[in-house]
């Protein structure tokens, strides 16, 4: 299957375009469209605290993965995303607390606080891990033909399957079908997932193409008070 990121960006022709090394030729509705006609659906996962849970919940959640991989009959690609944690968002909303508390004992913590946590950051490395599932269709597959027709498609164009363009409503709705799959079958295992919408997967590819200010930008993470619900 096609990745996500390219391998090609490990070439060394420094001379030719950025944007010629990138798969990605647009982002919509959610969906990204690479450079060859495929689809992917961008799915984050929630994570689980493996060993905190006992021995029959373990070998349940091994049995629930096990069955999960079973039921799926399209590759899907698995990324963990680690990058330095952007503590300014919640000194920002502490400090914005402490101005709205009239204890002054209040304010005097909750500034230390603010200060340690800030500190903290400066001296360690704090990282954070995102857990995502990328989720692919791609035209060809809907295509009558041997094993040998299927093989030699894939090589083909942008402009071989520019004829599909029409049928992007179609294909789409069958990446959707893949995803609510995808989501049951990790369900019984007990992680929450949700989909990106396109503001959310535009985020995520920039600070992939884009590591040396990884760490500068901030995830906008809207499901967070979903999972917690």
């Amino acid at each position: 299957m096609e990745l996500l990121h390219s391998k090609k960006l490990s070439g060394s022709d420094v001379s030719a375009s950025t944007q010629k090394y990138v798969d990605v030729q647009e982002v919509k509705n959610g969906v990204v469209v690479l450079k060859n006609g495929s689809l992917r659906a961008i799915l984050m996962v929630s994570s689980i605290n493996f060993d905190l849970k006992s021995t029959d919940e373990q070998d349940a959640i091994i049995g629930q993965y096990q069955n999960f991989l079973n039921s799926i009959d399209f590759p899907v690609e698995i990324l963990i995303s680690s990058r330095k944690l952007n503590i300014k968002p919640y000194l920002d909303y502490l400090k914005e607390k402490g101005s709205e508390v009239t204890n002054e004992l209040l304010q005097i913590q909750i500034s230390e606080y603010v200060n340690f946590i800030k500190n903290l950051t400066e001296v360690t490395n704090i990282m954070s891990k995102y857990f995502y599932i990328a989720v692919p269709f791609s035209p060809v597959e809907t295509k009558e033909g041997g094993i040998v027709d299927k093989f030699t498609s894939i090589f083909k164009t942008q402009e071989a399957v520019q004829p599909h363009a029409g049928m992007l409503s179609a294909f789409e709705s069958q990446l959707w079908q893949r995803v609510d799959q995808i989501i049951a079958g990790l369900s019984g295992i007990g992680v929450k997932v949700v989909a990106l919408n396109t503001d959310e997967v535009i985020e995520l590819l920039y600070n992939s193409y884009n590591p040396t200010v990884f760490s500068k930008s901030i995830v906008y993470d809207s499901k967070a008070q979903e999972w917690e619900g």
